[in-house]
């Protein structure tokens, strides 16, 4: 019987972990050099904008040339990775809901107005990046502060739903690195795997090694490599049910000076997000993930950052929020000022997070270089809540199939299709947008 490409896709529909490996068996004819393709994805997400005010120059934005530009103030903790990082000018989430912070944030990694869509981050957690132990990490620094409601939220599991990120970095550690909800105090971590997810990795390389049988010689040499990453993976996962993370560095590092009865202390806010951040960033180093999203508090946020110690923006007795900051009104009010330091230190926070991907050597180069990483706020202006000129910056590397050290002009495209360009980045090229409105794949961005 002849074996077409439909009855192979069937046969591998019924696995979860097989997702990555739809497009193997195009054409010969059709497939040209293999594209650099990202390794992992993280969002940086921060709230309540950007000090964009009309008719002035922007404090976030990039200005210049494609790679003759400026970093204004913002943004000067990314000179360090100016060459790692794209810039974009003129990218804008549509009218819908303009004016609002919820409209925002439903539409910020959906693409799709009123959230009605499964946000980026899971779509490639269950696709494209799905192939590891834990298929997303969602952390938070007092994102689910007051009882949040769902509207606060940026990840979206399916269309219309949000899940609340993890707040306290030492649970995530736990999940993560130890058995239930305490970290390890020394030796070798250890994490109880779900017995179901190890047989969905058993099942897949069973069917998989029956296709191979089936195959031509070509085929069999493309399916070779990706059945190689499955193994992978399942020496990962059975290794973890087993007792053994694999060997990597399984520190607390920031993680273990946090006071978790003060989860909402404001003063304790940068030590927590620096340790998600860490948290993250050591999971990935592990192979634990491939997708994570870290969440600085809350759209409309009642952080009090002026009680951030040893910053600049510490005021003691005088508390400044962050969303009351960012209606400043003119920029002659003092609150401007406020609110510009305060978008310069998450810029801070985002740039410790590209170096501490950049430490660590991966392949030719270090994992930054093999990764997308998205910093984002869910509005522009923070005064007047536009959903117009978006603050978004990329960071990673040629190895993720990414031109960096540029800044782009979209001319008002539809964030849509930087989300379908990341995910064009990452392996999945089944589309070229992600979301409503979109025209294709952004000009120059991949690599």
């Amino acid at each position: 019987m002849r074996l077409d490409r439909r009855s192979i896709l069937k046969a591998l529909g019924g696995a979860a972990l097989t997702l990555p490996f739809a497009g193997l068996f195009a054409k010969t004819a059709e497939a040209g050099p293999a594209p650099a393709t990202a390794k992992r994805f993280i969002v940086f997400y921060f709230p309540d904008g950007v000090p964009a005010p009309a008719g002035q120059a922007s404090r976030f934005h990039a200005s210049g040339g494609e790679t003759s530009f400026t970093l204004p103030e913002n943004l000067a903790a990314l000179a360090p990775h100016k060459a790692s990082c794209a810039f974009f000018r003129g990218l804008t989430m549509g009218g819908t809901d303009a004016g609002s912070h919820p409209g925002g944030a439903k539409k910020l990694l959906t693409g799709v107005d009123g959230g009605g869509g499964e946000s980026l981050d899971r779509y490639l957690a269950r696709s494209a990046l799905g192939a590891a132990p834990f298929r997303h990490l969602y952390l938070g620094a007092m994102a689910t502060q007051n009882n949040a409601s769902g509207d606060k939220f940026i990840s979206y599991p399916s269309a219309g739903t949000t899940s609340a990120p993890e707040d306290d970095p030492m649970t995530a550690f736990g999940r993560l690195f130890g058995a239930g909800t305490s970290a390890p105090s020394g030796g070798t971590a250890t994490k109880t795997v779900d017995p179901v997810e190890a047989s969905v990795i058993d099942a897949a390389l069973g069917d998989m090694n029956d296709l191979r049988a089936r195959l031509g010689d070509v085929e069999k040499a493309k399916l070779d490599l990706h059945l190689e990453a499955l193994r992978d993976v399942e020496r990962r996962v059975k290794g973890l049910a087993s007792g053994a993370i694999p060997a990597c560095n399984q520190s607390l590092g920031s993680a273990s000076t946090i006071d978790t009865t003060r989860l909402y202390d404001p003063a304790q806010f940068p030590e927590i997000l620096r340790a998600q951040i860490d948290v993250a960033v050591q999971a990935m180093a592990c192979g634990l993930t491939k997708v994570a999203v870290v969440q600085a508090s809350q759209h409309t946020s009642e952080l009090i950052m002026s009680r951030f110690p040893a910053t600049p923006i510490y005021k003691p007795n005088f508390d400044m929020r962050s969303h009351q900051a960012s209606h400043y009104g003119a920029t002659t009010d003092p609150k401007f000022e406020d609110y510009s330091k305060q978008r310069t230190w998450f810029v801070e926070q985002f740039a410790y997070l590209l170096a501490q991907l950049a430490a660590r050597p991966e392949g030719s180069g270090s994992m930054l270089d093999n990764s997308i990483v998205l910093c984002c706020s869910e509005i522009s202006d923070g005064n007047t809540h536009s959903h117009d000129d978006m603050p978004f910056i990329l960071g990673g590397g040629a190895s993720a199939g990414l031109r960096t050290g540029r800044l782009f002009d979209t001319a008002g495209r539809r964030h849509s299709d930087l989300l379908g360009t990341i995910a064009h980045a990452m392996g999945d090229t089944s589309n070229t947008t992600y979301g409503q409105g979109g025209q294709g794949l952004l000009p120059g961005l991949l690599a």
